[in-house]
This record gives C-alpha cells, sequence and structure tokens, in this order.
C-alpha cells in the first residue's frame, strides 16, 4: 500500500465524529442548561487538564529518543488525536445548540421540552421521565430524548391524556399522570 493511501485514512480518523451537517433536525439541536454545563464542562477538562497532561507526557517520551519503538510516544500521540477529535466536536456541537430552560415555559400543564412527567402504561406500571435533547439522555436516570418514540407520542399532551406509542416491540396505550418542570 503506498504511503498517499495511509495518509488519507490518517487525516479520515482525524474528521469530526458525527458530522454536524445542516440536515439535523431542529430538535436535535436543543439541549437543558444542565446538559449545556455537562458538555461545556467535559470541553474545559479535555482542554485545560487533559491535553497538557498529554502533551507532556509525549514530549517526556519523545525525548527518549527513538521514537518509532517508543511505546509511550506512539501512544500518547494517539491519545492526544483522539482528544484533539472530541475537542473539535464538542466545540462545534456547543456552537450548534439551542439552550431550552424549561423554567420559561409558560404551558406548565402540558408536556414539552424540558419537562418531567409520571406516565401509566396498560398493565398500571408508573414511569417518570424527563424530555431532554440527544447529547444528554439517560434511560436509567429517567432521561429521554426528544427524538425517542415515547417524547414524541407525549409532547403537547396534558395530564389525563392517553396516547398509543410505537415501539420497537409493539404499540403501548399510556396516560399521562402529572406534569412538572
Amino acid at each position: 500500500m503506498s504511503k498517499a493511501f495511509t495518509k488519507e485514512e490518517d487525516e479520515r480518523e482525524d474528521d469530526d465524529e458525527g458530522e454536524l451537517g445542516e440536515e439535523a433536525s431542529s430538535s436535535e439541536r436543543y439541549i437543558t442548561p444542565e446538559g449545556f454545563a455537562r458538555l461545556r464542562a467535559e470541553l474545559d477538562d479535555l482542554w485545560k487538564v487533559q491535553r497538557p497532561k498529554i502533551t507532556s507526557e509525549v514530549s517526556a517520551a519523545a525525548a527518549q529518543g527513538d521514537r518509532s519503538e517508543n511505546a509511550e510516544y506512539i501512544y500518547g500521540k494517539k491519545k492526544l488525536r483522539e482528544i484533539d477529535r472530541r475537542i473539535r466536536y464538542l466545540s462545534k456541537r456547543l456552537d450548534s445548540l439551542t439552550v431550552v430552560d424549561p423554567k420559561t415555559q409558560t404551558q406548565k400543564d402540558k408536556i414539552f421540552f424540558g419537562a418531567w412527567f409520571t406516565i401509566e402504561d396498560e398493565d398500571a406500571r408508573q414511569s417518570t421521565y424527563r424530555i431532554v435533547g440527544p447529547d444528554e439522555f439517560d434511560v436509567k436516570a429517567g432521561l429521554i430524548s426528544i427524538e425517542s418514540p415515547l417524547a414524541k407520542a407525549l409532547i403537547g399532551r396534558s395530564v389525563g391524556e392517553d396516547t398509543v406509542v410505537n415501539r420497537p416491540k409493539g404499540e403501548v396505550e399510556i396516560v399521562v399522570l402529572k406534569i412538572w418542570y
């Protein structure tokens, strides 16, 4: 394989993860203030703590001589590329996000972005969730993406309203029990 092909592959590796094209729907650009703060904190940690630490480790490894067989140097350079890739991604992503503060919601009797709500399914099982942006969802913590089938089915619903949710394992009828922001 010629050197030109390997260089091209290396450059592709450095592309940002998940390009932020214009085709992203507007709901994918929403984030809660807490989610934005977490992403900002991650970026700050990478830029101010992790990157300088790895850079100094790479410098120390490079000073040891032969870089071609220096595992610390090779690993450090790879780790540095990963950090730089994540920094570029987070920088672009943070610039493209719209922070939506649920406290400013005027219709607090309906489910919208940032709402916490409790639902009950056909089997009388209750679940509590919050609708958040795709960058901050965590189902175990009760945070579901605005792009999820459940969130899409519940947007605009009020307490007492029931709806059918199309899940991967089949449809389920649910009723909204409580909403808060």
